[in-house]
């Protein structure tokens, strides 16, 4: 009786919109900002920010982003499905993979004690994994990508359907990590598509990469909800910032200098992922 008044407690702090913090809106305008410059998922950016600068509890810091990413993912939807950059195959095979995987993780989710310090090791140890490969994608996506073609280019084409075999089982992986870590349907989830559809716009690919991720964010985010993992005024706070630095970052975007900021991004990532790792 004590422990169910304890998690009515809980669930009822994670909705009190009192808890609303200006700093998360502040962060919210930075995330957003370099997601437009760079592209990169906001979850390589703020699940870390949530869980070592304001010590949120990882699976709370993971259900919130998800949510969040829901959000602000449904804007690009919008913006790419205007432009005609969706491949509704790629998004159909991804989520066939997605969806299942993502429902098993928020079963397995629901089944263990949350707050225990193995589950938080498990998240932060992954994730920090995650952003090490993402650094990685961010400096060396071409060569990855060079090395990749090559190799396949050396054997016959594969035949439609081992493609859509494979893109399933990348849409698999990605329904394990993003609803684990809130992380992978970016940078990730997009290189392994450019090695599959090579032949494919690039545009395409990330217009359908975003697609994809709406609905695999909001079952992971809803799922993260019932099960009691979400704070709704710090998810509030971040939208309040993240919308706006979205805006901003893509109009400056031309006048930077990508590389750069990719490199930048890349070295501040892998020192987020060494502090994950090493607490």
């Amino acid at each position: 009786m004590a422990a169910a008044f304890t998690r009515r407690t809980e669930v009822a702090c994670l909705t009190d919109f009192s808890s609303f913090d200006p700093l998360y809106s502040l962060s919210g305008l930075l995330v957003g900002a370099l997601v437009g410059i760079t592209g990169v998922g906001g979850g390589s950016l703020m699940t870390p920010l949530l869980v070592l600068v304001f010590g949120v509890h990882p699976a709370t810091a993971v259900g919130t982003d998800l949510l969040y990413a829901a959000v602000t993912k449904t804007a690009g939807t919008a913006v790419h499905g205007m432009h005609g950059r969706i491949n509704w195959r790629i998004v159909g095979c991804l989520a066939a993979g997605s969806v299942p995987a993502a429902l098993l993780m928020l079963w397995l989710m629901a089944g263990v004690d949350r707050k225990s310090v193995e589950v938080a090791h498990t998240i932060t140890t992954a994730l920090g994994w995650l952003l090490v490969m993402t650094a990685l994608m961010l400096v060396f996506r071409k060569q990855v990508l060079g090395f990749a073609l090559r190799a396949i280019g050396e054997r016959s084409p594969p035949k439609p359907v081992t493609v859509a075999i494979w893109t399933t089982v990348l849409g698999l992986a990605l329904g394990i990590l993003v609803t684990l870590t809130s992380v992978g349907a970016g940078a990730l989830g997009v290189t392994v598509l450019l090695v599959l559809y090579p032949r494919l716009d690039v545009r395409e690919i990330v217009g359908s990469d975003i697609v994809h991720a709406v609905p695999l964010t909001l079952i992971g985010g809803m799922g993260y909800w019932m099960i009691g993992e979400i704070n709704w005024g710090m998810l509030f706070a971040l939208l309040v910032g993240s919308i706006p630095g979205i805006i901003a970052g893509s109009l400056i975007a031309p006048k930077l200098h990508e590389r750069t900021i990719r490199i930048v991004l890349a070295l501040t990532l892998s020192v987020v992922a060494w502090k994950l790792l090493a607490t």
